[in-house]
């Protein structure tokens, strides 16, 4: 695996491969890497000829009062794992390469950015559709990976790469689950025994809401506030959201389910905020109506 940090060299070692017609695969990640992280490899592996992937935590998408300065680290360990998976690039820019001077151009998808996550965190998704069209200019892809469990993010880059006629196909991965069911994190670092514990009850509830949703005609409040009940009984978990989204928008549901019910939770325990989702389908459901 080469390892470069300066878009000079990665261009020059793209350049040829891209001359021969090879298949670019790119995965971009904040780094401190987990299986999730991996299994994007992996199918990055299947289906390209060379695989990329980006290390570089960006300061653009975090908050004033977020967690960029605490966000979790080890580039000496992210490089071990992606070596032992098969990445051929490793690109981990530093701040002044991927951000040389101030920032006076964004990249924003408003109507899909602005719910759900957008609402909490109003600077996220422009600060990460931008750094990710900077990487893709930087890459120039074939193919993109990015994980489901992000799932509102990855419909964001998706309207991205559509609206701007970017030459990159987005490549959809499932979530990868701890055996328990926690969806995997770089932030599940954050917790201790207790919290790791605790963070369960977020893919119980997705579970019982789906049991719920086969067996009972429920209308969207109905549904939420189940979820919360089931939630808030766990002492250690504080919601900041539960939605019920249709899952091709992220518009709320208002008096009946969408055909394809985006069901969201965003909990925090302890230091860590942790979001996870499933998705119903109306066939999956009794009671369906448009």
């Amino acid at each position: 695996m080469k390892e470069v940090a300066r878009l000079s060299a990665l261009r020059s070692l793209l350049a040829p491969l891209k001359r021969e017609g090879k298949r670019i695969g790119f995965v971009p990640t904040m780094g401190f890497l987990h299986d999730g992280h991996l299994e994007l490899v992996r199918r990055a592996k299947a289906d390209c000829d060379v695989v990329v992937v980006s290390i570089f935590v960006n300061a653009e998408q975090f908050g004033p009062t977020e967690d960029f300065a605490q966000y979790p680290r080890d580039l000496e360990r992210d490089s071990r794992l992606l070596r032992e998976v098969g990445a051929d690039v490793l690109f981990a820019p530093p701040q002044e390469e991927m951000y040389p001077a101030p920032t006076q151009t964004y990249v924003e998808v408003p109507a899909l950015a602005a719910r759900l996550i957008g609402k909490l965190r109003p600077i996220f998704f422009r600060g990460v559709a931008t750094v990710v069209t900077k990487l893709f200019n930087m890459v120039q892809p074939d193919r993109a990976y990015f994980g489901e469990k992000d799932y509102q993010q990855l419909l964001v880059i998706k309207q991205m790469v559509a609206d701007l006629a970017m030459p990159v196909e987005i490549m959809s991965v499932p979530t990868v689950r701890e055996p328990d069911g926690l969806a995997m994190s770089s932030r599940n670092a954050y917790l201790n025994p207790q919290e790791r514990q605790a963070a369960t009850i977020l893919y119980r509830s997705l579970m019982e809401a789906r049991q719920w949703l086969a067996s009972e005609a429920l209308s969207p409040h109905e549904l939420e506030q189940r979820l919360r009940a089931k939630i808030e009984a766990e002492p250690l978990a504080k919601i900041d959201m539960i939605a019920i989204c249709n899952a091709e928008t992220m518009e709320p549901a208002q008096n009946s389910l969408p055909q394809r019910t985006f069901i969201f939770v965003y909990v925090q325990f302890g230091p860590a905020k942790l979001l996870d989702h499933t998705i119903v389908e109306a066939h999956e459901r009794k009671g369906a109506t448009a």
